[in-house]
């Protein structure tokens, strides 16, 4: 019998395949193993469409005349938890127990109040033997975005900037210039078509206007969010030029026009990284990059409002400046990327 550790695991990578196009449900790999063979499998493609389960079920009756002796006889292999309700797709739980798939095994149960559990019990009260925590922190991990949006009602928060090897993260004039290579800018553009949200301060955007795209990759461009207390930026800047969806966080007004959308915040001095992301959580977005300026980012890290953090430091000196952010954690990975040294740091638990 395969050991069900290396199944999950090709369910996970299977998994993976679905980043950056099914928010905000989670990425879910399934697998359907019959005599020690995979007969099907399938993933959580684009947010709204047919669930990992139904695919893998799916490529089961569209490869085999006999699949529905087959599944009779099979094991399914899933990710997460099969869903127990209806929302943009009928229940997976119900699918299962159509084709009286006699066994499932699960990495890990589904955080989702309407799912947490049920999904389970529906499937013990319909006779199926259902194993779970297969690879469980794995499973969790894949999906940390998905539990932090259920489990604290946020989104997952990721920290990025680059540093020259002295500190230092901007001139003191304002003016732009550049600290990472062009490897490290790709790479940030990679990691913007894999998360929801991409979030600057006033100061970046005035500075550097930025674009917030993925014009770098191929991918799907991310919402832009922009903290402007007064309203003061200038409108020709790139993020009101309503390519995209963009949130303007301020201290004035609510209000839309276009792709723009203004979000006025009252506490804004005392409680500014909570309630932007409490707004950015009612509009479900389940992840957000906040790539500056040094204030916004210290910001969030002195009110521990973060999961991870993406540090490139620059082999350049350059002697004075505006110093980088303070922030401590454990390291998760350190690796070079061109002339840059990229270190990830998750928090303190």
């Amino acid at each position: 019998m395969l050991p069900h550790e290396i199944v999950i695991r090709r369910a996970i990578e299977l998994a993976k395949l679905g980043a950056g196009s099914v928010s905000p449900n989670p990425m879910v790999g399934s697998i359907v193993v019959m005599d020690d063979k995979i007969i099907g499998e399938g993933y959580h493609q684009k947010y709204g469409e047919a669930h990992a389960e139904v695919n893998a079920i799916q490529q089961v009756l569209d490869c085999f005349e006999d699949a529905e002796e087959l599944l009779k006889r099979a094991t399914i292999y899933v990710t997460l938890e099969p869903c127990s309700h209806f929302g943009k797709t009928p229940p997976c739980a119900d699918l299962i127990i159509k084709y009286q798939i006699p066994r499932v095994v699960i990495g890990a149960l589904d955080p989702f109040e309407s799912v947490n559990g049920k999904g389970v019990e529906k499937l013990k009260n319909a006779g199926i033997d259902v194993i779970t925590g297969i690879l469980e922190e794995e499973c969790k991990t894949l999906n940390e975005r998905f539990f932090t949006r259920v489990q604290k009602q946020r989104p997952f928060v990721i920290l990025k900037w680059a540093q020259t090897a002295d500190a230092f993260f901007a001139l003191e004039n304002g003016e732009q210039k550049w600290i990472s290579g062009e490897e490290a800018k790709r790479l940030v553009h990679l990691w913007r078509s894999q998360e929801d949200c991409v979030l600057v301060g006033k100061n970046t955007a005035l500075a550097d206007n930025p674009q917030l795209n993925v014009r770098l990759v191929h991918g799907r461009n991310p919402k832009r969010a922009v903290i402007d207390k007064n309203l003061d930026l200038p409108s020709h800047l790139n993020v009101f030029d309503n390519s995209i969806e963009t949130f303007v966080f301020n201290a004035v007004k609510t209000d839309f026009q276009d792709k723009t959308l203004w979000v006025s915040i009252e506490d804004f001095d005392y409680f500014l990284p909570q309630y932007v992301l409490f707004q950015l959580y009612l509009q479900d977005i389940q992840s957000v990059i906040i790539e500056g300026g040094a204030q916004t980012l210290q910001t969030f890290v002195d009110a521990n409002l973060w999961d991870e953090a993406r540090i490139f430091r620059s082999p350049a000196f350059w002697g004075s400046g505006i110093k980088a952010p303070q922030i401590k954690g454990n390291i998760k990975e350190q690796i070079s990327i061109g002339q840059d040294q990229l270190t990830i740091l998750k928090p303190n638990k």
